[in-house]
């Protein structure tokens, strides 16, 4: 079976490819690009009319939750990956903060294998650092790697030892696999459920200091410039989190990162009313964070936009604000809202935006991803830049409904998602 994409404008930073093109794939390679002859077009010939249109790579997802194994009712791996697909992604990486955690081989395994089995895009376990996630003993780093684990990280429960994490960086080294820290000081963050400023203190909760993420970041860096060794700061939030990364790449660290769309788009107000909708960790923080947020990703100090997809029951969210869970379902909003409020209003490029959800997320976690190559598998993500919708959570194709961004007006409208060259999505439709 062959696809041919006719007259769709290809965006690749890496292959230099930015203008109108067609592209053919055969069993699922892609196997030319350019002006290509309707004589090869042939009753078996799936031809996509792309005109007006951008073609881009297939979206690469550096930082999700797939809750499988053991919160299959807050989303599982075929949920999941469908939800994935009908906002772009053909490649996503999922934390190990599952239950049993993805700490060893068989838990790695089972989500490789179930993803093959159920899932519609490419599934990139990330494995645990310390075993159980407790921050006490480092997971079998060797075993997570040969098992297919292309990141390791305590996420959600980040590691208090700076011992700890020095001794993860030098195993990672050997086993060329790539640290992803989530940076947050427990003690200092204390309990607290949303950024600690104006807003914490009308609605009378208690703030977490963005010091709290700061003082992890520094530590962080210091280490991976003692060590010598690569290490991807997840969800940077703050202002001197970015200036602390900006400064530490000029020096020569060596350090990626990356932020999340609500980082960009929302500041803590979104949380008046007990909005639980707009709880996240590390929190939505104040206007000068969001407006550092976008700096950072103009002058590439941010690297990745990743979604942080976190998908949770609705009884997890229709509570009290202190005892609700925190996250956003973020698959099907990730790149309208990075149309909307990065590309639109000209912070970035359409050939940037590729950079830091194609190719920069799949040269971090090292995937064989993020770009148009000939010769590569056929991952391709087709939209309309222009085409406006309203968010409607009923339609997620997920499990959950946790999004502060129902109701919201975005460009951005994914038409075609191609993964290994089958087309999951045609025409706005989840097949």
């Amino acid at each position: 079976m062959r696809v041919l994409i006719k007259g769709g404008y290809v965006i690749d930073p890496k292959t230099n490819t930015d203008g109108v093109n067609d592209i053919l794939i055969e069993d699922g390679i892609i196997t030319e690009i350019g002006n290509i002859s309707d004589e090869l077009v042939d009753l078996n010939c799936d031809v996509i009319d792309a005109k007006g249109k951008y073609v881009l790579p297939g979206l690469v997802d550096a930082h999700c939750h797939l809750r499988d194994p053991g919160f299959e009712y807050k989303e599982d791996i075929e949920s999941g990956t469908r939800s994935a697909a009908a906002g772009g992604f053909t490649s996503i990486a999922c934390m190990p903060n599952t239950n049993p955690v993805a700490d060893n081989e068989s838990v790695i395994r089972y989500i490789i294998n179930k993803a093959k089995q159920d899932g519609v895009v490419n599934v990139y376990p990330i494995g645990a650092i310390s075993k159980g996630q407790k921050g006490e003993e480092l997971s079998e780093i060797g075993e997570l790697k040969f098992a297919g684990a292309v990141a390791i990280s305590d996420d959600g429960k980040p590691l208090k030892s700076a011992s700890l994490m020095k001794r993860a960086l030098e195993y990672s080294s050997m086993f060329d696999i790539t640290v992803i820290s989530h940076c947050e000081e427990m003690d200092i963050a204390d309990e607290g459920v949303m950024n600690e400023g104006y807003w914490s203190t009308i609605m009378g909760l208690k703030g977490i200091p963005s010091a709290a993420e700061e003082i992890m970041v520094a530590r962080e860096l210091i280490l991976a410039e003692y060590t010598k060794v690569p290490i991807h700061i997840a969800h940077v939030s703050t202002e001197l989190s970015v200036d602390l990364i900006r400064h530490a790449k000029k020096r020569g660290v060596k350090v990626t990162c990356e932020t999340c769309p609500h980082y960009f788009v929302l500041t803590d107000e979104a949380c008046a009313g007990f909005n639980t909708y707009a709880k996240v960790n590390p929190p939505l923080r104040a206007k000068k964070d969001v407006e550092a947020i976008i700096e950072g990703l103009k002058d590439g100090t941010i690297d990745v936009i990743a979604t942080d997809h976190a998908p949770h029951h609705e009884d997890e969210k229709n509570i009290e604000f202190s005892l609700a869970a925190n996250g956003i379902a973020g698959f099907e909003t990730a790149f309208p809202l990075a149309v909307t409020y990065l590309v639109k209003p000209g912070h970035l490029t359409m050939s940037q935006l590729v950079e830091k959800m194609c190719i920069n997320p799949s040269k971090i976690l090292g995937l064989n991803k993020g770009s148009l190559e000939i010769g590569r598998n056929a991952d391709i993500t087709i939209v309309d830049i222009d085409e406006e919708f309203v968010v409607d959570v009923k339609k997620f194709k997920s499990k959950a409904r946790n999004s502060p961004f129902n109701g919201f007006k975005l460009k951005g409208t994914v038409y075609y998602t191609i993964v290994n060259g089958k087309v999951v999505v045609r025409e706005k439709v989840l097949l």
